[in-house]
C-alpha cells in the first residue's frame, strides 16, 4: 500500500495517475494473451512453426510494452514533447530507409529489419506526430501571431508523404482523421473544412486510379462479387457461428482457415469462441478509455495537454473502431491491428508509447504547474 504522505516519485505517480484507465489497458493486454492462445496456433501450424510460436512472441513483446507504458507515464509534458520530436525524426528516417532497403510485400514497403527484428516505422510515427501537432495547435491558442497552423499543415504533408510513398493508405487515413479532428477543435473556419474535405476526396480518387490494390479493396467492398472476399466472409461467419456466448475456448473452426486470424481478424476469432458478449466487453473497454481521456482533456486548462490527450485518445479509438469495422465488413479492409489484442511487436510497442503519454498527460497536477501557462494565456488575451 502506497501512503499519501510519501514523497517518492512512485508515490507521486501512483496518487496522480488515472488508475482506472491503467487498469483498463492492463485488462486489454491480458485479453490479448487469451485471444492469442485461441487464434494463433492454427496460423503457426499452417506456416510449419511450433504451435505456440506466436503466443510466446506475443508474451515476449508484452514485457517491454508494459515497462514502456509505465515508464512513459512518468514523463512531464515538456519531456513528452522532447521525446516525441526525437521519435518523429527517427521514424521519418526509418521510413526513408524502408523505402530503399525494406522488403516489398503485396506491393508495399513497410517493414525494415534492424538487428534481426522486423520494425514498422509508421507505427511509431503516429503518436509522435499527434504530440507535435498538439504542441503547434496549443501554441496557436496561446500566441495567435505565431504561424503554428501553417507549421502543423507542413508537418502533416511530411507525414502523409512518407506514408503514401510506402504506400500505406490505412495509416494515412488515420493520420488525416486525427489531424482534421484536432484542427477542428482548434477552431478552424468553414472554408478550411470544405478545402480539406475536397483535398481528401481528390487524394482518395487519385489512390483509386493509380494504386491497383486500393481499387481492388474498394471494388470488393462495394461489390463482393467483383473479387475475392474470403477473409471478410469468414470473419462474418465467425460472428454467426459464435452467437451471443460463443462456442467455447478452442472450439472455433474459422481460425483454421483464416490467414490473418491472429492479427487483423482476431476480433472475429473472439466472436466465434467467446461470443458477441466478449466483443461488446472489448468495445466497452476501448470506449471507456477514449471517453475518460476526452473528459480529462476537456477539463484541462493547458492547451497543449488538452490537444495532446484528445489526439492520442482519438488515435487509439479510431484504430480500434477501424479494426472492428473491418471484421464486421462495415468498411474496406485496412490491415490495421486491434490495440493490445492483435499480434505485432511494432504495434504493441508504439501503442504502449502512445498510451503511456496519455496516462502522463491526464495525471492530476498541482495548480502551481498551471500558473505559468495561465499567465501566458492572460497576457495573450489582454487588449493591446
Amino acid at each position: 500500500m502506497v501512503s499519501r504522505v510519501e514523497r517518492t516519485p512512485f508515490a507521486a505517480w501512483w496518487w496522480t495517475v488515472d488508475r482506472l484507465m491503467l487498469a483498463a489497458l492492463i485488462v486489454l493486454m491480458l485479453a490479448g494473451i487469451v485471444l492469442s492462445l485461441a487464434a494463433s496456433p492454427p496460423v503457426a501450424a499452417r506456416l510449419g512453426l511450433e504451435p505456440f510460436y506466436f503466443v510466446n512472441r506475443h508474451v515476449l513483446f508484452l514485457i517491454p510494452t508494459l515497462f514502456l507504458l509505465l515508464g512513459t507515464s512518468f514523463l512531464s509534458p515538456r519531456n513528452i514533447r522532447r521525446v516525441a520530436f526525437i521519435v518523429f525524426i527517427v521514424s521519418i528516417l526509418l521510413i526513408a530507409a524502408t523505402l530503399m532497403f525494406g522488403a516489398e510485400v503485396k506491393g508495399a514497403r513497410r517493414w525494415i529489419v534492424i538487428l534481426g527484428v522486423n520494425i514498422q516505422p509508421s507505427e511509431f510515427l503516429k503518436p509522435a506526430f499527434v504530440i507535435l501537432i498538439a504542441w503547434l495547435f496549443g501554441e496557436s491558442a496561446r500566441r495567435p501571431e505565431m504561424p503554428a497552423n501553417t507549421a502543423a499543415l507542413a508537418l502533416l504533408l511530411v507525414a502523409v508523404s512518407a506514408l503514401v510513398l510506402q504506400p500505406d493508405f490505412g495509416q494515412t487515413m488515420l493520420i488525416l482523421l486525427v489531424w482534421g479532428t484536432l484542427f477542428f477543435l482548434a477552431g478552424m473556419r468553414l472554408v478550411w473544412v470544405v478545402g480539406l474535405g475536397g483535398a481528401a476526396a481528390v487524394g482518395l480518387a487519385g489512390a483509386y486510379v493509380t494504386v491497383p490494390h486500393v481499387a481492388r479493396r474498394i471494388q470488393r467492398f462495394m461489390d463482393p462479387a467483383s473479387g475475392d472476399t474470403f477473409n471478410v466472409d469468414q470473419a462474418l461467419e465467425s460472428f454467426l457461428r459464435g452467437g451471443w456466448l460463443g462456442r467455447g475456448p478452442g472450439e472455433g473452426t474459422i481460425k483454421r482457415i483464416l490467414p490473418e486470424a491472429h492479427t487483423d481478424f482476431v476480433f472475429a476469432v473472439a466472436a466465434e469462441e467467446f461470443g458477441i458478449v466478449l466483443c461488446l466487453v472489448l468495445a466497452t473497454l476501448y470506449a471507456f478509455i477514449v471517453l475518460r481521456a476526452l473528459r480529462s482533456a476537456l477539463d484541462d486548462e493547458d492547451p497543449f495537454r488538452r490537444f495532446a490527450a484528445a489526439g492520442l485518445a482519438i488515435l487509439f479509438g479510431l484504430q480500434s473502431a477501424i479494426n472492428m469495422a473491418v471484421n464486421l465488413h462495415l468498411i474496406p479492409a485496412k490491415g490495421m491491428t486491434l490495440p493490445f489484442i492483435s499480434y505485432g511487436g511494432s504495434s504493441m510497442i508504439s501503442l504502449a508509447y502512445g498510451m503511456g503519454m496519455l496516462l502522463a498527460l491526464t495525471r492530476e497536477r498541482p495548480r502551481s504547474e498551471l500558473l505559468p501557462n495561465l499567465g501566458t494565456l492572460a497576457v495573450a488575451g489582454s487588449p493591446a
